[in-house]
């Protein structure tokens, strides 16, 4: 009796371990299929298109707007999902508060900056729109953080703004000033408003007129 029982325990612990075994050997095959599949698009980070806006972290609340401008500047620019979406909310905040389109105040980080919000130019320029604090005290004060995507983009707005607003809505009036003078830097603006409109899928027309609309 008793041995019918300890040979039916050995069979019992038998079967566990073999059930075992064969589990964490296909765990371990399907892990190495993933990791090694050249076709595998979630490789190093990467996303499929389609699914690129469901990879970008905002709260239920966020903008369907602020959303599709994040997972642009991740698939573009490769700018952190949560980065992106602060940048984002930053624009269109600016954007609303100045009258002017998204797509005119992304292409000028672009071109800026291409996105770092850390970078600092040889002159002093900092920041996402390069915020150069001397040549414009009226609108910084003491201890902004121009490193500060919603600082920093609300300054960079607004002297775009006031700028659009004394040219008459001559926006390649206004980035050659915005630029100190820059040579092709209203074409290089230009051309990644042409980038952004198509990305965001964005009414060329309307861009453009959005972008020069005088404010009240």
């Amino acid at each position: 009796m008793h041995g019918n029982q300890s040979e039916e325990s050995r069979r019992r612990l038998r079967a566990k371990l073999a059930l075992c075994a064969f589990l964490f050997m296909s765990a371990s095959a399907a892990y190495a299929n993933d990791a090694t599949d050249p076709n595998d698009a979630t490789h190093d980070g990467l996303v499929p298109d389609g699914q690129i806006s469901a990879s970008v972290e905002f709260s239920p609340g966020e903008s369907l707007q602020v959303a599709d401008v994040a997972a642009v500047l991740w698939r573009q620019f490769r700018v952190a999902r949560r980065e992106g979406t602060l940048i984002a909310r930053a624009v269109i905040s600016a954007a609303n508060e100045y009258a002017m389109s998204p797509v005119l105040l992304l292409a000028v980080i672009a071109t800026e900056s291409g996105f770092d919000r850390q970078a600092v130019s040889v002159a002093g320029a900092q920041g996402l729109m390069q915020i150069l604090p001397t040549a414009h005290p009226q609108v910084f004060a003491s201890g902004n953080d121009l490193t500060e995507p919603a600082e920093n983009v609300r300054i960079g707005s607004s002297i775009l703004r006031e700028y659009l607003d004394a040219s008459g809505g001559d926006l390649g009036v206004a980035l050659k000033r915005y630029s100190g003078g820059g040579k092709g830097y209203a074409q290089r603006v230009a051309f990644r408003m042409r980038q952004f409109s198509a990305s965001l899928q964005t009414p060329p027309g309307g861009t453009a007129k959005v972008a020069l609309a005088r404010s009240p």
